[in-house]
């Protein structure tokens, strides 16, 4: 006779701890990472719940920054995912990075270094290549535009001023604010940050469009020129 298979579902869990019942109950902020990918996974394997899967999913890629960069094709690899699992946990990525990027955007003025990275930190943080970035402010520091400058490799980027401050002029930008992220996490500048910062800074007062600050972030924490006293 074949061997029957049962595959496990959440709803083999006792109700008390069902990541959906709970989520209804006590809001989805008081589930684990783990819990609320099992809700999109819905179903396990017949090794495990869809909690485990989850576990498994999560470890496999450490944790949300690495899930968050994996292709489909690399969540689909992973038994008991599959293409249509693996479209799903992406499509819930990025909606998420939508919500979180449209929310920032409401607060239009930049007042405080806090405000600007907050426009940039849920995307900017998790991304595996070190990209270059510009706010362009008009005169009451309203942001009128977000400028991808260039996207570097692992651990530098190229960035020429001409690129920089060419839709600066377009826009009619009377400022603007630099940033660009470090993909290690850790947003101390280096050398070379502070060397390109001092750099158009000086073609900014040749144009006549200031640089304001250059915020450089990390994983969930970001450094100020400014505030530290570069500029």
């Amino acid at each position: 006779m074949p061997s029957l298979e049962y595959r496990l579902t959440i709803k083999d869990m006792p109700v008390d701890l069902r990541p959906r019942e709970r989520l209804l109950r006590d809001g989805a902020q008081s589930l684990t990472d783990a819990e609320l990918l099992a809700i999109l996974l819905r179903t396990g394997t017949a090794a495990g719940t869809a909690l485990d899967l989850a576990a498994v999913v999560l470890t496999h890629f450490h944790g949300l920054r690495g899930l968050v960069q994996a292709s489909v094709e690399e969540l689909g690899e992973i038994k008991g995912v599959g293409p249509a699992k693996a479209a799903q946990i992406k499509a819930a990525l990025e909606l998420g990075k939508r919500v979180a990027t449209n929310t920032s955007q409401d607060r239009a003025v930049i007042k405080t270094p806090e405000d600007a990275a907050g426009l940039v930190m849920e995307e900017m943080r998790h991304l595996d290549r070190e990209h270059f970035r510009a706010l362009l402010l008009n005169a009451k520091n309203q942001v009128i535009g977000q400028e991808i400058i260039s996207i570097g490799t692992l651990n530098s980027s190229a960035v020429h001023p001409r690129e920089l401050f060419k839709n600066a002029i377009k826009r009619s930008a009377a400022a603007i604010i630099l940033i660009h992220n470090h993909p290690s996490g850790d947003p101390s500048p280096s050398r070379e940050d502070l060397e390109v910062t001092r750099r158009l800074i000086e073609v900014g007062h040749i144009i006549g469009i200031e640089i304001l600050d250059h915020l450089i972030i990390g994983d969930n924490r970001f450094s100020s020129l400014k505030a530290k006293g570069f500029m």
